[in-house]
């Protein structure tokens, strides 16, 4: 049965946090807030970790995985940015944000779009997710908590515990973070734009 850890989404307890990342590093499955929703996230390297997600979430090789990152030098290591773009991500993060980008070779074959070998990145605006990278000292490999058939992800932890209790080693009560998508903006070719219209303002793109 998971773990259920209550953490303070303004303050939170760095006790807990290490916790969760000692669990991260183990090869455990991590259900965290975000600013958009909760996501389900493991260690980037960990290939059994990544296809228990694929189980739980039913995915298939053209899905878009995100690499939830602390800070913008973190993402530079993982994907291909030009200045522009590098500038554009800085104006928006953190944020609701998913920036569709070209992946490095830091990057596993695994996790990238069978075909276009681009990665989804992100930096969530979220206390608890900031603080689980600052100590986890590299990115989160996530995905949002939205199961077969549903339409939205599952917003209450103690749903999540009722479901995924079994499927999962930990689960964060990190209260209410809301059932917004992020916005996803594709930023592989000249010009971004817009794959899915989110919880983050787009109106830099109108």
């Amino acid at each position: 049965m998971a773990q259920f850890f209550q953490i303070h989404p303004e303050n939170p307890q760095p006790r807990l946090i290490r916790q969760v990342v000692d669990i991260l590093r183990g090869g455990g499955l991590v259900i965290y807030p975000t600013d958009s929703s909760y996501a389900i996230g493991c260690q980037l390297g960990d290939k059994s970790a990544l296809e228990r997600i694929r189980q739980i979430r039913r995915l298939d090789d053209k899905h878009n995985f995100t690499l939830v990152c602390r800070d913008l030098s973190e993402i530079s290591n993982y994907t291909k940015l030009d200045n522009q773009q590098y500038r554009l991500i800085k104006s928006l993060t953190p944020g609701p944000y998913t920036f569709i980008l070209k992946a490095t070779k830091q990057v596993p074959k695994r996790l990238m779009h069978a075909k276009r070998k681009t990665i989804g990145i992100r930096i969530p605006d979220n206390r608890i997710a900031l603080a689980l990278l600052e100590e986890f000292n590299e990115p989160i490999l996530s995905s949002t908590l939205i199961l077969p058939g549903d339409d939205t992800p599952l917003m209450d932890p103690y749903d999540m515990k009722d479901v995924l209790g079994n499927q999962v080693d930990l689960i964060i009560d990190g209260g209410y973070c809301g059932y917004d998508p992020t916005t996803v903006i594709v930023m592989e070719d000249d010009e971004p734009w817009i794959a899915r219209y989110g919880k983050g303002d787009t109106s830099l793109f109108e």
